[in-house]
């Protein structure tokens, strides 16, 4: 352990020194050391930590395409066959009374077969519909089970042929296939069942639910009929 003593000429009592405690040397770094940390940073690195960070770009997907087709491999062979279910929304299918619901989906079950200039569909496109009874106005709903055979041709051989469906490369769209068999198959004036009794002319109840008292009259357009009924059979005259 290191002493110091006093001043020379004086009786001063030895004090000793703890090592671990800090000198004035080592107490002056400290405080050099403390200053310099607290000093201001350079602009460059204030505005490099101020700086709002850009927020992660996430790539947007790309539209699926439930309907579209690849056909290279089958169109390799002529004569091929493969058989393909596809399924998807296809939007703006209805006619006036009758639609397929928004969201559902629509079924196409098809055998492709290819041959020299083209590939041949086959099989059965299907979609629930809803609409209104053509006689009571109530709600009905079906499906459609529209049976196709169609066939796809090259982009320039489908112009020249109306009945073609284009294919365009090795890919072949089912949606336009789809979409036709559906609007062409969905009922006109859809009856909720056959024996629909309607609704009375008078007061507009639905007879398939109730019993009105209204008298129906005979329809007027056939009145001249109803006078040669009640004459009399005797005056020779037609009943």
């Amino acid at each position: 352990m290191r002493t110091e003593s006093g001043p020379r000429g004086r009786h001063s009592p030895t004090v000793p020194i703890d090592p671990t405690e800090p000198t004035a040397s080592t107490a002056s770094t400290t405080a050099t050391e403390a200053t310099q940390s607290s000093k201001p940073r350079d602009s460059s690195e204030r505005s490099a930590s101020s700086a709002p960070t850009a927020p992660a770009v996430t790539p947007r997907p790309t539209a699926r395409r439930p309907f579209l087709v690849p056909v290279a491999a089958l169109r390799k062979r002529s004569g091929g066959t493969r058989h393909e279910v596809r399924q998807g929304v296809i939007d703006g299918l209805g006619a006036v009374a009758v639609a397929v619901p928004a969201g559902s989906p629509v079924v196409a079950d098809l055998t492709l077969s290819s041959y020299p200039g083209g590939v041949m569909a086959v099989g059965v496109v299907s979609a629930p519909w809803i609409g209104e009874c053509r006689r009571c106005g109530g709600p009905v709903e079906g499906t459609v089970a529209a049976a196709v055979r169609e066939h796809y041709a090259p982009t320039e051989a489908a112009r020249q042929d109306e009945d073609a469906y284009p294919l365009d490369g090795d890919e072949l769209d089912l949606e336009p296939l789809a979409r036709d068999a559906v609007l062409l198959d969905l009922p006109l004036a859809p009856l909720c069942s056959e024996g629909c009794l309607g609704l009375c002319p008078q007061c507009g109840a639905n007879r398939n639910l109730v019993v009105c008292a209204c008298v129906t009259s005979g329809d007027p357009r056939w009145s001249a009929l109803d006078g040669l009924r009640r004459r009399d059979p005797g005056d020779g005259d037609l009943a």
